[in-house]
Order: structure tokens, then sequence, then C-alpha cells
């Protein structure tokens, strides 16, 4: 473990040790329970004194990121990742290459503004009220005819507006899931999914993501084995992999989990971002249940999400809904109404998918340059999920590092924090010419500095 002190600096070295031990969790992606180097073998290694490393350690303790063994030193507590918040990227600074949504550069504010003025004059109740259970009914409306464009009939009833993709997924946890229950999830996969179930008190059950979706062959074997009550799936452009789920791995996914009694959740946040239509499983089935998002593409602050299900399965998410928050926010309903209404979103979207579609094609002709290998050819969303031909996860950190680069952890999108080679690579992030010089110093046949 090296910590690289800087006996130079203002900042105290058990600071230093501090964040460089931080750093390094962060960078090696090492698995909860971990058990570290001792504290000797820190300080001797660095040129350290052993009272300074485990003060650092202590106060990583108090921040429970490390924990402490009884006669053995410390490890890696169980919930480090979340609380480095490594889903959405390392903390350093640099280029965020595994970031989840698009950067700030491509947010477009004028016909938001537009709209939320407009509001302001028109909609005072938005402004000063509660949302109803539901959620605002014009939106409601709206979101009904933009299902139907995907030929997934639904009511007004049988929509609940949330706060956010993440707020949906929380009410159902809540309402479907009890402690103790199985629930299948996709790996490599959502984090915070995963960290919700864990809060619940679920045995999350793995199934591999394939190009063409989960795993068929292995979702059987585990559903005649376990009995999971429900299975979260991305339909299209999951993440991490970019991948979409084919027509017939919906069918199989869809006879598998039926057979099984086993509660199918959609989760197709990136539909905005998909060029055509493509398959549904809420399409197929009207007891699958399916949410949707507008944050990933209007804003990731003015937090916009659904759940489409049915009538009595909606009236217990409302339920739950207005208990732990009051309602969603009336006004960002509104506000996401009008730009529906008037057509601005969609035309912001297309310009979005225009762009993502020119910069996906660069991106992946740099990797396939520089001898990355790539997890099936995205034909929409945000991500590439790809590998490098440098199979130590510590070189390939320094040469992002020395390139102002920034990767996802090795363990971040794994339920059991399983450490990967594969990395999420976000297709607005991978033109810059950081990422282009990171990709490059990694190719094959380049010499090697590191």
């Amino acid at each position: 473990m090296e910590l690289r002190i800087d006996r130079q600096a203002m900042v105290p070295v058990v600071q230093q040790i501090v964040d460089g031990m931080t750093e390094w969790i962060s960078r090696t992606g090492v698995a909860p329970s971990t058990r570290l180097p001792s504290v000797r073998q820190i300080a001797r290694s660095n040129l350290l004194s052993q009272s300074c490393v485990t003060e650092a350690c202590e106060r990583l303790v108090a921040q429970g990121i490390l924990a402490p063994r009884q006669g053995a030193g410390f490890m890696v507590a169980a919930h480090s990742r979340a609380l480095l918040g490594l889903e959405y990227g390392r903390a350093e600074s640099g280029l965020k290459l595994g970031e989840g949504g698009l950067p700030q550069s491509w947010r477009e504010s004028d016909d938001l503004s537009y709209a939320i003025r407009q509001v302001a004059r028109t909609d005072m109740a938005s402004l000063f009220n509660y949302s109803t259970p539901l959620g605002f009914a014009a939106l409601r409306a709206q979101i009904v005819r933009r299902l139907r464009l995907i030929d997934i009939q639904a009511l007004a009833e049988q929509v609940l507006t949330t706060s956010g993709a993440s707020q949906a997924l929380d009410l159902l946890v809540r309402t479907l899931v009890k402690a103790g229950d199985c629930v299948v999830v996709e790996t490599p996969g959502y984090a915070p999914l995963f960290e919700l179930l864990r809060l619940r008190g679920a045995q999350l059950l793995e199934v591999r993501r394939t190009p063409s979706g989960p795993d068929p062959q292995a979702l059987e074997a585990l559903l005649r084995q376990c009995r999971p009550v429900a299975m979260f799936v991305n339909s299209h452009h999951h993440n991490p992999t970019g991948s979409c789920l084919s027509p017939c791995v919906a069918q199989q996914i869809l006879r598998l989990c039926n057979a099984h009694d086993v509660q199918l959740i959609e989760d197709d946040v990136y539909a905005d971002l998909h060029n055509g239509n493509g398959v549904r499983l809420a399409a197929l089935d009207e007891r699958v249940i399916y949410v949707g998002s507008f944050s990933k593409t209007l804003s990731s602050s003015l937090r916009v999400g659904f759940v489409s299900a049915g009538p009595e399965l909606i009236a217990r998410l409302a339920r739950v809904k207005m208990i732990s928050s009051m309602g969603a926010s009336s006004f960002n309903e509104a506000v996401l109404a009008s730009l529906l209404a008037s057509g601005a979103y969609r035309k912001m979207v297309q310009r979005q998918r225009q762009r993502l579609n020119t910069d996906r094609v660069a991106a992946l002709q740099a990797l396939e340059d520089a001898g990355w290998e790539v997890f099936g050819k995205p034909c929409g969303g945000l991500f590439i999920w790809a590998r490098s031909p440098l199979s130590d996860s510590e070189r390939l950190h320094r040469h992002a590092q020395c390139s102002g680069v920034s990767l996802s952890p090795a363990g971040a999108f794994s339920p059991s924090g399983e450490t990967s080679e594969w990395q999420r690579i976000n297709v607005a992030y991978a033109c810059d010419p950081r990422a282009r010089q990171f990709f490059r110093s990694t190719g094959v046949n380049r010499p090697q500095a590191f």
C-alpha cells in the first residue's frame, strides 16, 4: 500500500494517511471485510510512525470506512463503497470516465428556464401546495400517451409519479420486499439498488448479464433452487454494460418468472436515449411493473420519475409515498408537463441521441484502436462496457491518473463486491482528449512507462 506522503506539505501527515488510504480503497476496489496490511507493515513501507498510521485508521473507523478486527488490525467496512459514493465516480479530481449521467456542458437551459418561468406565472398552486398522492394529473396524462408509443397500455390511475427513479425503486422495495426475501438482480448492475435491497434485509441472488439480457439458463437454475419474490431487470441500455434486452430473451424471462411466480420490475430509465422502440417486458405482459425517469435526460436536480403498474399496487405505493415523503414536487412535475406538452422535451432528447450516436461511434473506434475488448456494441444510451489490454488494475489506474482520468472502482457494479477488469465508459466523456490519451496509453504494442 503506497501512500505517497509529502512531508513538505501543509496538510498534517495523519490526514495525508487518511486521504491516501481512502484513495487506495477506492482505486483498488477491495471487497468488504478484506483485511488490510498490518499497521507495522503500512508504517514500514511508507517510512511512517506506527502511531500516525494507527491514528489514521481510527479516524477511518469513525468515518465507517474501516472496521477494527479484534486482535487482527483493521479491515474494510461492509458499507465502505456506499460511504465513499463510488457508484457516482471516484472522489478524486479528473475526468470521471465512468460517470452515470450526462455532463453539465450537455444540459440545455433555455427551454427549461422558459418552462420554469411559465409555471411560476400561471400555476401558483404548484409553487406552494403539496402534490396529490398519484402526482400531477397533467403529467400523468402525458406519461400515459408516451407509454402507448412503446406499446405499454396504461390508464392514468395506473401511473404514479415519483422523485426520480430512485424513489420509485425505493417505494417498490418497501412495498413488495420483506426482510429475508430473495430477490434476483443482474450482475454487473446498479449499486444503489443493491444497497436499497440490503437495507430492507433482502437476500440478493445474482444472474449474469449477457449482451442480450439476463442469462436465461442461469436464471432458470436459480429459480429452481430458490424462491425469489421479485426480479429487477434493466431492459434498454443496461447500467453499466449498455446492452439491450433481445425479444427472444425477453420472452424467456417472462415465461420463467410467470412459471415461478416472480414479480418482474422493469427499470427503463434510459428509454429516451434509445434509437427506436425495442421490446419492453411491460408491453408483452401487463403484470410487469415498469419504472421510468426524466432525470437522466432533462435534469438530475429537477427529479421526476414514475411507476406504471396495476391500480391496486399503485394505490399501495401512493400510500407509502405519502407516508415517507408527503408526495413529490408538484412544481417540478408541472415544469416537465409543460416541456412535454410544448414538444421542447422531445426535440431536446432527439439532439442528445444524435450527439451520443456520433460520440459512441468515435469512442468505439478509439477503444478498438487501443485493443480494448467491448461487451457487445451498444446501439444507444450512455454506456460502453469495455476491458483494457492491461490486466493489472493498479497499472490501469495509474495510466488513468497520469492522463487526468478517474475510473470506477473494480467492484462498484457487483452485488457481492467481486472485482472486475471491465470498466463502465460514459460515451459523453469518452471523446475528451484526456480519455483519448488514456486509451492510447493502455493500447496494445504501446511503450509502457509505468
